[in-house]
């Protein structure tokens, strides 16, 4: 099953993005940028080799979060995958925001076994900078029944490799097996006649690396994204 995924894949991919499935040796390095400057001055950027948690409740900022960590990495040449929970990705506003959709494999779901799937076999496979699991939009129910086992399996398919797994979620559920786990609020907006700015609190729940003073940091995001 699993080797006709990966054909389907390539298939898709085509001349669009040459050898997806291959390491990205001229790209190891220890961690990454967000592209959100206060987020990355705070962590130092997201861990390679490792899962990032970015969890909230809804309206919370985790899409623009996670369309700026994409556009980040396309911006660098790199090769990124979103498994897409339930089918929500905007590619057009993904598009405007400055992600290379043409560097962005997008892998449209619409059940859990789905999603785990698809992440299980693109981590495998190699090649990606980027992995984003979006989970933001399935049953808080249905993602519970996560086996902590899993996120493990996941963290020692990518240990030795430079791709960053980041998964969105509407609660914190990879526990100990993420070297970097953050937690985001809305802490206010600013208004005219639209919505213009959007007050974020991003804290650091959980990094391997030492903890910074500060855990706490506040992000103007504008509303493109938001969600």
């Amino acid at each position: 099953m699993q080797s006709v995924l990966r054909a389907r894949l390539e298939s898709a991919l085509g001349e669009r993005i040459p050898s997806p499935f291959t390491d990205l040796d001229s790209c190891v390095c220890e961690s990454v940028p967000t592209g959100i400057a206060q987020l990355d001055a705070l962590t130092g950027g997201l861990p390679r080799g490792a899962i990032t948690e970015i969890f909230g409740p809804p309206a919370s900022g985790r899409t623009s979060a996670m369309v700026s960590i994409l556009a980040e990495a396309t911006a660098r040449d790199e090769v990124c995958a979103l498994v897409d929970g339930n089918d929500a990705f905007d590619p057009k506003s993904g598009a405007a925001a400055g992600l290379d959709l043409k560097r962005l494999l997008w892998v449209r779901c619409r059940k859990l076994d789905q999603v785990l799937k698809s992440t299980d076999l693109l981590l495998q496979g190699g090649g990606f900078g980027r992995v984003v699991m979006d989970l933001t939009d399935l049953p808080q129910s249905h993602l519970r029944s996560i086996p902590l086992a899993s996120w493990f399996r996941f963290q020692r398919t990518i240990e030795k490799t430079p791709t960053v797994l980041v998964v969105m979620s509407p609660e914190s559920m990879v526990k100990s097996a993420a070297a970097l786990v953050l937690r985001m609020e809305t802490r206010g907006a600013k208004w005219s006649t639209l919505l213009n700015e959007v007050n974020l609190d991003i804290e650091i729940v959980r990094s391997r690396r030492s903890r910074p003073l500060n855990s706490y940091v506040r992000v103007h995001l504008r509303p493109q994204f938001f969600r």
